[in-house]
């Protein structure tokens, strides 16, 4: 049998009940927000970091980074992973505003190439080189025009013949070959 309270017990108990909830409520809030400042502290101190030819290369989360004048670049490698490739190639001040065709056999390379010069030219568009085996209504273009063609070969190279850039290699080596290109034309690599 339960006994009877009154309504001064009651809402005694009630408020003590708030009191216990409400200082729980608190202590997690504090709890966390200590937990976030060590966190913080602790990632800040392992940040990898690689200088190379007086730029600055910071791993954040998976990914290399630096900044050149107004712009972040983000890399899959940093110059000291990928293959040095002694390549004469136009800077990137010829890619700016104007439009870039590409026609890429690795995805992951093409969205290196999207990730670092969306920002510099005026657009993208999927081109052809040669009219056979062109895919979805492309354009075919020539080498008149800004085009970058990724595609896969036995040897490494990457290559400029007048407007059109040329990066081939194995297909794991794809998209190091495409960040020693952006390397080259970014004036990273001397």
């Amino acid at each position: 049998m339960r006994n009877i309270e009154s309504k001064k017990e009651i809402e005694k108990k009630r408020r003590k009940n708030q009191i216990i909830i409400g200082g729980i409520l608190i202590f997690i809030m504090m709890a966390s927000t200590f937990g976030i400042l060590v966190d913080s502290f602790g990632k800040n101190a392992n940040v990898e970091k690689v200088e190379y030819n007086g730029y600055e290369f910071t791993n954040e989360n998976d990914f290399w980074t630096t900044t050149i004048g107004d712009y972040e670049f983000i890399f899959k490698y940093n110059p000291t992973q990928v293959e040095r490739i002694d390549a004469d190639l136009r800077y990137l001040n010829s890619y700016y505003g104007v439009p870039v065709y590409i026609s890429s056999e690795d995805y992951v390379s093409e969205v290196e190439i999207y990730r670092n010069m969306g920002n510099i030219v005026e657009r993208f568009q999927g081109a052809c080189l040669e009219e056979k085996g062109c895919k979805e209504n492309w354009p075919t273009k020539d080498c008149s025009n800004n085009f970058i063609i990724i595609r896969k070969a036995n040897e490494s190279k990457i290559y400029q013949d007048e407007n059109c850039v040329f990066i081939e290699g194995r297909e794991e080596n794809l998209t190091q070959l495409t960040d020693e290109f952006l390397f080259w034309i970014l004036n990273i690599r001397k």
